[in-house]
């Protein structure tokens, strides 16, 4: 990798990851000096070197320059918004009411709705044999249980979570509600009100979520020909 690589803006991701939420909000600030390597998963196993790069070998792992090293998938857009958002109203201001809201919905997307499906993904998908079956099951319902802040949030029909707009916490807490939809934890664990289905929808009509999920296809794609690399 020459030196220039090294330098530019680099995102590591794994296709339908958490990582994602990175690469969405690059498309939404319409950022295009950076490279994407789009890796197989686990690329702890698969991708052999990630560990030299990314000590923890998870995903994402987000570079910047020299200094900038970042592995949290809701600390990457926030950093983004921050640094090259300038103009934009995916962050909301300290100056408005809702930012209180906004920090708190960036924070709950993973401490609260993500972290049981990481549960139930391992151990009733990935490690089956580990025995820990019923801890996964548990978990998934537990997800449901935890989209009550949520769903009560969106059950007066507003459009986005907070500010009157679509912010980074959108992109953050959404990420979970597509993921519960690619594990199929309905019906058997719990119920997506019509209302938070709809929410999801309305997002995924977004262009930048759209010209997103193109690229990270083409990405994975490039990885398997031996055109990307670490």
């Amino acid at each position: 990798v020459t030196m220039a690589a090294k330098e530019i803006m680099t995102l590591y991701h794994v296709v339908q990851a958490r990582s994602f939420r990175c690469l969405w909000t690059m498309h939404e600030l319409g950022l295009k000096d950076y490279r994407l390597v789009t890796m197989p998963f686990p690329p702890r196993y698969l991708a052999p070197g990630y560990k030299k790069i990314n000590v923890l070998g998870t995903i994402p792992y987000f570079t910047d320059g020299p200094s900038v090293k970042m592995t949290e998938s809701c600390a990457i857009p926030v950093y983004l918004a921050e640094k090259y958002g300038q103009q934009s109203n995916l962050k909301v201001l300290p100056s408005e009411p809702d930012y209180a809201a906004y920090l708190n919905w960036i924070a709950h997307a993973d401490a609260t709705l993500t972290f049981p499906q990481t549960v139930y993904l391992r151990y009733c998908l990935q490690e089956t044999k580990a025995g820990l079956g019923d801890a996964g099951k548990a978990y998934a319902k537990w997800f449901f249980a935890r989209m009550a802040l949520l769903n009560n949030t969106l059950s007066d029909g507003r459009e986005f979570l907070c500010a009157g707009r679509f912010t980074i916490a959108d992109i953050c807490v959404s990420y979970a509600l597509i993921i519960a939809r690619q594990l199929e934890l309905e019906p058997d664990y719990g119920k997506i009100p019509d209302l938070t289905k709809a929410y999801l929808d309305r997002l995924k009509e977004r262009p930048a979520f759209q010209s997103a999920c193109a690229e990270e296809t083409e990405s994975i794609k490039a990885w398997e020909e031996g055109r990307s690399k670490l």
